[in-house]
Parts: C-alpha cells; sequence; structure tokens
C-alpha cells in the first residue's frame, strides 16, 4: 500500500516574493488527488515543495510542515533519500536522449548502485509494464535511444523510468499538457491501474481530466489553497464562491 502526505503551514517563497501561503492538506494514500487553478497560483511550486525540487531555485525556501508517510521531508531527510520515494513526471517529457529506452528506465536504479543485469533487467521489463509501454518497445529496448519514441510514448518512458526505484509517491506536473488526445487517453488510464500501488499527485488545467481521474481535488488560488474536498463535490457543489466561478469557467 502507499503512503499518505501531510501538509501544514506550507509557506513558499521566490526570494523576496511570497508563493504559497499557509497550505495545509491531507492527501490519503493509494488515490489521485488533483491540483487545479489559473496559471500562476501555486500549483506547481506546491508539489515541487512535495520533493524539495522548490529548494533547487537559487534564494528559494520553504517553511512549514510536510511528511510523506512517516517521512518529515524538511527535518533530517536528506533529498537523494527522499526521492527514492517520491517520484517526479514532468510537463514535457525529458527522457535521456543520448540513452536507450532500457538505459533510460534503469538510470535511477544505476545511480542507487545497482549493477545486477538480472535485477535491472527484471525492473526494466516490471517498469515497462506498469507504464503500458512494454508490448510497443520490447523488441528495440537496446537500440532505440528514449528520444526516438513519440510524445506520449516518451512520456510513459519517464513514468516507467520514475517507477523503476519503485517510489510510494507519483508527482505529476500536468504530464499531458504536450500530448495528444490518444496518448492523453492512455495516460489517464494508468494513472487509474497506478493508484492501486501509488499515492498520485496531479497538477492539471483541463478539469475535465481532474474530474475523470482523481477523487479528490485541491483548487489554488493566488497562493493559497482555496478548498479541498472529494472532485465529485468540487465540481457540483463546491463551498466557496471563487471555486464555483472557476469550475464554471467564470475566470481564469
Amino acid at each position: 500500500m502507499g503512503v499518505g502526505i501531510t501538509v501544514e503551514q506550507l509557506n513558499a517563497y521566490y526570494g523576496h516574493t511570497q508563493a504559497l501561503f499557509d497550505v495545509n492538506i491531507t492527501v490519503l494514500a493509494n488515490r489521485a488527488t488533483a491540483l487545479i487553478g489559473p496559471s500562476g497560483c501555486g500549483k506547481s511550486t506546491f508539489i515541487r515543495c512535495l520533493n524539495r525540487m522548490h529548494e533547487t531555485i537559487p534564494g528559494a525556501r520553504v517553511e512549514g510542515t510536510v511528511r510523506i508517510g512517516d517521512l518529515s521531508v524538511y527535518n533530517g531527510t536528506s533529498a537523494t533519500q527522499l526521492r527514492r520515494r517520491v517520484g517526479m513526471v514532468f510537463q514535457k517529457p525529458n527522457p535521456f536522449p543520448t540513452m536507450s529506452i532500457y538505459d533510460n528506465v534503469a538510470a535511477g536504479l544505476k545511480l542507487n548502485g545497482v549493477r545486477n543485469r538480472k535485477k535491472l533487467d527484471e525492473v526494466v521489463q516490471t517498469s515497462l509494464h506498469s507504464s503500458a509501454l512494454w508490448d510497443e518497445v520490447k523488441d528495440s529496448l537496446h537500440k532505440q535511444s528514449g528520444a526516438s519514441l513519440s510524445g506520449g510514448q516518451q512520456q510513459r518512458l519517464c513514468i516507467a523510468r520514475a517507477l523503476a526505484v519503485q517510489p510510494e509517491v507519483l508527482l505529476m506536473d500536468e504530464p499531458c499538457s504536450a500530448l495528444d488526445p490518444i496518448s492523453t487517453g492512455k495516460i489517464e488510464e494508468l494513472i487509474f491501474q497506478l493508484k492501486e500501488q501509488y499515492t498520485i499527485v496531479i497538477v492539471t488545467h483541463n478539469m475535465q481530466q481532474a474530474a475523470r481521474v482523481a477523487e479528490f481535488t485541491g483548487f489554488f488560488l493566488l497562493g493559497k489553497m482555496i478548498e479541498f474536498d472529494k472532485t465529485e463535490k468540487i465540481f457540483t457543489n463546491p463551498s466557496d464562491k471563487r471555486t464555483e466561478d472557476y469550475v464554471t469557467g467564470r475566470f481564469g
């Protein structure tokens, strides 16, 4: 089973500019949670705080508490240790261009010191199966580079790469925004399957996508979490007028 995420009084800054204000949220294990809101409202900053990518930007800092299962993200946990447990898939597929499909998937394992060829073979195959890519690439694992795949395949390759290190949480920052409708459908189908094993947090601009894939949805506006509830309630009977205005298209 996956682990849940607890966030308390999270504030994030870029230099002197505050990007997140007192965000509190509990993400349940083995569920998909969507984050929606207009551009620049803090969704991506929030998701980057969950695996400490925010702090890689010069001058950026975070205050507050983030727990992933029993792990305190900002108190005594190294970023490397954390990222073994929290996988990340970005908006634009980013396979390593000079590496084969096989080496792309195995990269994280090798970085963590795994050299056993049988173990690597097993994990690569399992991860590609989990990302619904195995049947499409199994005959060209070593012959084809990750960058030679189509956009949708590249994104699924990046998901396989994230899954290979066996994380407990999978963060997805607008994973379908650069994809065609068929590839988007495959990724959404994948999210349904993956949440049986992983806790998933997905940032999306596509409200229909949030409604399709997520059990819970959080609405961000101007760096604040305005409302967080079951997805059905957010879209049919939100508690806050600002949420209602956004999901009905009155602004944003």
